[in-house]
């Protein structure tokens, strides 16, 4: 099964939400009302879009079709574009199928890292050897560093997956200093003179003040070691958790100056407009999106092609 194909089925909750909605308030031939499109506005809600994007697709077809015929493909294809519009935000993302593509901002030099946040639970740690397998494929040598020294699994889980994968892995005993295994995950790419550095970091909770000044600890001794980084701090949100995901994204983002999001788990989930609520509130784009468990199931982002899987068939 292609990505495309996947990302589909892996949004079908979400689709099958929006197909009932659309096609249970709005028939062709009949006149559009505000009634109409204020129920319309609260299942848009529904899907964890938020206000703010429901609001602007509301005001859209407010303004095109309020009071004339409908013609339900219009009101298709106005919803489709104001989404692709919004997902896109400032970013040209273009879509070339025959070059990979990755939206990952390498440094000039050796190596390029980038820290991993998240909560536990999230599938930072999948993501993380996602990412890689991802890297690899393009060409480019990948070390990581297991800086969840808090649980000696998390540290396991990463070095099975580092084995799996070919890659070089920086790991210290459970309970040493994350920034620690940070400096020394830097020190060890320096020395190998490896293109890609990811470091993980303990799952922790937006609300834990302690956890977050950590995190910036460690940003602190990272850029100490290799000047300009982290290039990337990517935050992983499990899109199970709709609204929740992006109070979890503004809290990450302040301490951790986060660059971009990892969206996992969209296959389980009737929430996956909260994707475009994260890239309308955070202006943090998705960087990729997971649709499954396979090592495999990690794509580059692409809003017109989400945008399309999201409304294929309709």
């Amino acid at each position: 099964m292609g990505f495309f194909a996947k990302l589909k089925q892996g949004l079908q909750r979400t689709k099958q939400l929006l197909q009932t909605d659309i096609r249970d308030l709005f028939k062709t031939g009949e006149i559009l009302d505000e009634a109409k499109l204020e129920e319309f506005e609260a299942r848009l809600i529904r899907t964890d879009m938020g206000v703010a994007a429901s609001s602007q697709i509301v005001g859209e077809l407010r303004t095109k079709y309020l009071g004339r015929t409908l013609v339900v493909a219009d009101v298709w294809s106005t919803v489709k574009e104001t989404l692709k519009t919004i997902l896109r935000g400032n970013d040209d993302v273009t879509w070339d199928p025959d070059r990979p593509l990755s939206p990952l901002k390498f440094s000039e030099g050796k190596p390029t890292v980038i820290l991993v946040t998240g909560v536990n639970g999230t599938g930072k740690t999948t993501s993380i050897a996602k990412i890689s397998k991802l890297l690899t494929s393009q060409g480019k040598s990948v070390m990581l560093a297991a800086g969840d020294t808090f649980r000696a699994a998390a540290v396991e889980q990463l070095t099975l997956w580092s084995q799996r994968l070919g890659c070089a892995i920086v790991t210290r005993p459970s309970g040493t200093d994350p920034a620690s295994v940070a400096y020394s995950g830097c020190d060890e790419a320096l020395k190998a003179g490896v293109d890609v550095l990811i470091i993980d970091t303990a799952g922790r909770l937006h609300n834990q003040a302690n956890l977050m000044k950590e995190l910036e600890k460690i940003r602190n001794v990272i850029g100490k070691k290799v000047p300009g980084a982290p290039h990337e701090c990517l935050l992983v949100i499990d899109a199970t958790t709709g609204q929740n995901g992006l109070n979890q994204a503004e809290h990450f983002g302040k301490a951790a100056n986060c660059t971009g999001i990892v969206l996992a788990k969209l296959d389980g989930t009737a929430k996956g407009g909260v994707t475009v609520a994260i890239r309308q509130r955070m202006g943090i784009p998705v960087k990729y999106v997971g649709v499954g468990e396979q090592i495999d199931d990690l794509e580059l982002f692409n809003p017109d092609r989400f945008v399309d899987a999201l409304f294929d068939d309709a």
